[in-house]
């Protein structure tokens, strides 16, 4: 993918993300990938309960922007579609786990030393978290991967820190 169509997706999420709906939430993590770049997720997302089926479930649906340093060159980006399951837990806390399979379409095929060959990545997440301030506190460990469809397939992983608050 060239960099004027990245520039062109990254501008197009800019101008999606600045029209989000008032009952849609923030989302912002910071951390590290499996190849000790740093690593930034700013997505938009929004809670939908889903008590008629169990009363402590709730489907998470977010879209956003994975950025990645580099040591090497540029470093990269991508486009994140995000859903996850969340269940919370009994208790006065809060606390919550979410798991989840989504997608990302990268700008480049390379994250450090890593051939993902394909620009679309599988996303696979697992967080726990719970209520902190005004908002909500997370750890999450996200897996990127093709699944196969393309080799090689050398995935890689983040590790973050995340903060979700109210617009």
């Amino acid at each position: 993918m060239s960099r004027r169509t990245g520039r062109a997706i990254v501008t197009a999420l800019a101008a999606l993300l600045g029209s989000a709906p008032a009952m849609a939430d923030w989302y912002v993590a910071a951390g590290a990938s499996s190849e000790s770049t740093a690593a930034l997720t700013v997505e938009i997302d929004r809670m939908i309960g889903l008590e008629r089926f169990h009363p402590r479930l709730d489907l998470r649906l977010a879209t956003g922007l994975l950025l990645l340093s580099s040591r090497e060159k540029d470093g990269n980006a991508a486009w994140l579609l995000s859903p996850a399951l969340r269940y919370t837990f009994a208790g006065e806390r809060g606390l919550f786990l979410e798991g989840g399979i989504g997608a990302a379409l990268f700008l480049d095929t390379r994250v450090e030393s890593r051939e993902l060959s394909t620009a679309f990545q599988f996303e696979d997440r697992l967080a726990l978290g719970m209520p902190w301030a005004s908002g909500e506190l997370s750890l999450a460990l996200t897996h990127y991967s093709n699944a196969g469809i393309r080799r090689p397939n050398d995935g890689f992983e983040t590790l973050t820190l995340g903060y979700r608050f109210s617009l």
